[in-house]
């Protein structure tokens, strides 16, 4: 499986292509606009929210809601790209009238300065319409397919919020929950997606407060998958690492600056005997760990209990008071430019993580079994599963 993404910030399209789903996954636009609505929603959010109605069109790949075994073809369409027609129009060259909204004040924390120098882009908005998270919409619509197949296949995914600035909720919460879907219901519920109404009021204190400050906020999120069964990834190479290649796609996300796996950031001050996941066996479950410190992985593979992967999201750095910048073409100080931002996006960021995990388990799935059909697939991990159980 791989997929590409194409599309600006304020451009007419977002657009993904996907390669590589088996033919017979049932599909709907109902089942990727879903997880398209949870990235937008979410406490601290801007007002483009307020603009876009992010749905999908399915452009190739899905006859009758069923998938092909060919290349699947995506599509959100930009609503804000209304209001900037002219300055954002593909088919047109440039005139004095449509570069009216010309960047040449970089935003330190941004693409912007380096973007530009690398592509020698003197109006540094042919950076920023592409380095916004705004493209990770068409990330989740791919994520959306990934989970739908996922769930087919028994394994769930799902993130939420740990923390944001300095409210921060504890993640031993989980344990009250019987699975995964209880746990949705809880967080979800929440604006903030928290783990608890007590943390959820305590965040948006944090939000409202950055907010007043004309500042922004990072924090933390956390995804869980289960159901995930042993043995995917490998040892034999580091490219072939599960956990690496999940660390590469958290990180790869915007504004993401850290990912760690069960509690390693925790783990650095630990000594061995108080971390490593003891093994044990029972006629029912075959081979399990005791614990979980090491978030289901060992040796870049899946353990076969609950994957934990949290990730750190930096704030956002566009300001609305901003900071100290640098004409491009004059070198003297100026104040950065401003564009539309959120006060934070750990909440929608807490959904981009989910899918991206989904999209890198999918990946793998499809690497280890045959990916022609969903049947035979469902067939071969079934075997699989107990193969594993019984060895």
């Amino acid at each position: 499986m791989k997929y590409v993404t194409a599309g600006e910030s304020h451009g007419p399209e977002e657009v993904a292509i996907i390669e590589g789903i088996p033919a017979g996954l049932e599909i709907t636009p109902a089942d990727i606009n879903f997880e398209l609505a949870r990235r937008q929603h979410g406490y601290g959010r801007g007002n483009r929210q307020l603009i876009e109605t992010d749905t999908v069109t399915i452009m190739a790949g899905i006859r009758h809601q069923m998938t092909l075994g060919s290349p699947i073809a995506l599509n959100v369409h930009n609503d804000d790209h209304n209001n900037w027609h002219d300055i954002m129009d593909p088919t047109k060259k440039a005139t004095p009238e449509n570069t009216l909204r010309k960047v040449v004040r970089p935003r330190p924390g941004h693409a912007d300065l380096v973007g530009g120098i690398k592509y020698r882009h003197h109006d540094l908005r042919n950076v920023l319409e592409r380095s916004s998270a705004r493209e990770t919409v068409m990330r989740v619509a791919v994520g959306a397919v990934a989970k739908k197949m996922l769930k087919e296949l028994g394994i769930d995914v799902h993130g939420f919020v740990l923390s944001v600035g300095t409210a921060k909720g504890d993640i031993n919460e989980i344990t009250k929950y019987h699975s995964l879907a209880d746990l949705r219901t809880v967080t979800e519920g929440l604006p903030t997606r928290a783990l608890t109404v007590e943390n959820d009021e305590a965040i948006r204190k944090v939000i409202d407060e950055t907010k007043r400050n004309r500042d922004t906020v990072g924090g933390m999120v956390q995804v869980l998958a289960t159901g995930v069964p042993a043995g995917l990834g490998s040892y034999v190479s580091a490219d072939k690492k599960l956990d690496a290649k999940i660390a590469r796609a958290i990180v790869g996300i915007n504004a993401f600056k850290a990912v760690d796996f069960g509690n390693a950031f925790d783990n650095a001050t630990l000594y061995g005997s108080q971390i490593m996941d003891e093994i044990l066996w029972d006629e029912e479950q075959g081979f399990y760990r005791s614990s979980n410190h090491l978030g289901g992985f060992e040796g870049g593979m899946t353990t076969g209990g609950m994957l934990m992967i949290r990730g750190v999201v930096k704030p956002i750095p566009t300001l609305y008071q901003p900071m100290r910048s640098v004409d491009i073409d004059t070198h003297e100080e100026h104040k950065a430019s401003i564009e539309r931002s959120d006060t934070t996006a750990v909440t929608a960021a807490a959904v981009i993580a989910e899918h991206m995990v989904a999209i890198e388990l999918a990946k793998a799935i499809l690497d280890k079994f045959d990916a022609d059909n969903m049947d035979r697939l469902k067939e071969q991990i079934a075997a699989y599963r107990q193969e594993v159980k019984t060895f």
